[in-house]
């Protein structure tokens, strides 16, 4: 098939039927016509995909017939059933999606956190070359503590929110480099192994987790997913599999950008238990018991809720009518 003869033939009825989904009011003749337009852009689909499935013109069409679709049903879906379908159904869906890529960068972190603080915690002339004796000393005693009472709570929350965030953002942006996100795992976890080597070697184990674990585990969890979410966008690029390199990267990128918006509040969370639980007045198991429920609830939505929403077909992408990965076809 001709795309362009194909276009140029049939443009005045898509042209028509977009100004008939515009108008405010449509009498009886109008009303007739749309249908008719939208059966027929229907099948105008239906032989686009079947024949020569141009993405551009596939998803013009699949846009034109949902609009027709909407403006015949008459349709309106209010706006806090959409924020529930996209936190209840598309996030989890989009975090199961990427939850291999998600083990893959907790193994390049952990990898790198456990093979520094061992170098460092047990080669005393390699810590010396990182960091001097006496300031081992002061971060042991003091300046690793000091650090989760800055300032008032509130402010250092919005500072360790903004932080994460931005490293989360860097490793969803970039992700599709495949560099990016090793690097970022690899620099994170030399940096924590580094301050679990000096505080280990020095007696202060303890405290590191203890002021560590409340926020830590979920912090990290969420840096975790969004490296993990890049890397199954680079991953969709190098290897796309049956569909088209472009489609297979389009749909990956829709799914992170659900992940990047929905790390959102889990950053926020992470970082409230950091300004207010791991520097609090609390027993030590308290405040790890609770940055430890925190964590185990995002897992289990992300693994639980993800798992069964994926089973039902959801995928975190835009909806199939939208993107035209399905053909539509006239009711």
């Amino acid at each position: 098939m001709d795309t362009d003869a194909f276009i140029a033939v049939h443009r005045p009825q898509w042209d028509r039927l977009r100004d008939l989904t515009r108008s405010r009011t449509l009498d009886a003749a109008g009303v007739d016509e749309l249908l008719s337009l939208y059966q027929e852009t229907s099948t105008h689909l239906s032989t686009v995909r079947s024949t020569n499935p141009d993405p551009a013109l596939v998803s013009r069409l699949s846009l034109l017939v949902h609009r027709a679709r909407l403006r015949i049903t008459g349709a309106r879906t209010p706006l806090w059933k959409h924020a529930r379908t996209f936190f209840w159904e598309d996030l989890p869906a989009a975090l199961y999606q990427a939850r291999w890529a998600v083990v893959l960068a907790a193994g390049i972190f952990l990898l790198s956190a456990v093979a520094s603080g061992l170098y460092f915690g047990l080669d005393t002339t390699a810590r010396e070359l990182v960091i001097p004796e006496a300031q081992q000393r002061m971060l042991v005693q003091r300046d690793f503590v000091s650090y989760y009472f800055q300032g008032e709570a509130s402010g250092f929350a919005a500072q360790v929110w903004t932080n994460n965030a931005w490293i989360t953002v860097q490793a969803v942006v970039f992700g599709v480099t495949g560099f990016w996100p090793v690097v970022m795992l690899v620099q994170n976890g030399l940096n924590v192994g580094l301050s679990a080597g000096v505080m280990g070697a020095h007696d202060g184990l303890g405290t590191f987790f203890v002021f560590i674990l409340p926020h830590g585990l979920l912090e990290i969890t969420v840096v975790l997913v969004g490296a993990g979410a890049g890397l199954r966008t680079f991953w969709a690029w190098v290897r796309p599999g049956p569909p088209p390199r472009l489609w297979a990267l389009s749909a990956a990128a829709r799914a992170l950008v659900t992940v990047a918006i929905g790390l959102v509040p889990v950053l926020l969370l992470s970082g409230f238990i950091e300004a207010f639980v791991t520097p609090s007045s609390l027993p030590p198991a308290v405040r790890i018991a609770i940055g430890t429920a925190a964590w185990l609830a995002f897992l289990v939505f992300m693994l639980g809720r993800g798992r069964q929403v994926h089973r039902a077909g959801v995928t975190g992408d835009l909806s199939e009518e939208l993107i035209g990965a399905r053909v539509a076809t006239a009711g």
